[in-house]
């Protein structure tokens, strides 16, 4: 089977699961790979791409820029395809896929995991710490830090980045940032607080300037 996507007929790949829903997707090859129950017939895989072309011909030129590009969606320091599915009312994480129903629930699983996972692993080392004011915490993209402590304000801002990398490099930044609480700057002091409580801090900062 085949359909007409940028006047090119692009190979549509039927993969049977024991799946209730018929999730759609194009990976990499820019083949378009349909999962679906056994009982779903050819005409009403046919018919249903038919319907959902517009989404078809966004997914498939969003994977033609992904291609380019050469870049995937990493989160935690694993590396994930994402998958459309129009009919879900919340996102999922399966196996290698993060299902979504658009870009818009994309950006809603980033947002959501960053304050879930990036408040857990600061109330974990703030028991370590002896010494840390009552601070607050913010999330935002950053271009040229992982993180800033402000102890005029008591504030701890976190790259939003780093949900993409290993949980071991969140867990450096926020040692990093909270032990500023008590050594403002880069001094021999400074970095003792840190290797107190995180002696591999050479190999994450170099794992991160990589």
């Amino acid at each position: 089977m085949t359909i007409l996507i940028n006047n090119q007929e692009v190979p549509v790949i039927i993969e049977h699961k024991n799946n209730k829903n018929l999730y759609i997707r194009v990976k990499e090859d820019l083949n378009i790979y349909v999962t679906c129950n056994k009982r779903v017939s050819l005409s009403e895989i046919n018919s249903i791409l038919e319907k959902n072309r517009k989404s078809l011909e966004r997914m498939y030129n969003h994977q033609l820029e992904q291609n380019e590009k050469d870049s995937f969606y990493y989160y935690l320091g694993k590396k994930y395809t994402i998958l459309y599915d129009e009919s879900i009312k919340k996102y999922k994480l399966e196996d290698d896929l993060i299902i979504v129903k658009n870009e818009k629930m994309l950006e809603k699983f980033y947002h959501d995991e960053c304050l879930r996972i990036y408040q857990e692993r600061v109330e974990y080392w703030s028991q370590f710490f002896d010494y840390l004011p009552k601070f607050s915490i913010r999330i935002r993209r950053m271009t040229t830090r992982w993180g800033v402590c402000n102890r005029g304000n008591n504030i701890v801002t976190l790259n939003s980045e780093l949900i993409k990398k290993d949980i071991t490099l969140l867990d450096y930044v926020i040692v990093h940032e909270l032990s500023h609480f008590k050594e403002a700057n880069h001094s021999n002091r400074f970095w003792n607080e840190v290797s107190i409580r995180y002696p591999n801090y050479k190999e994450a900062r170099k794992a991160l300037r990589d």
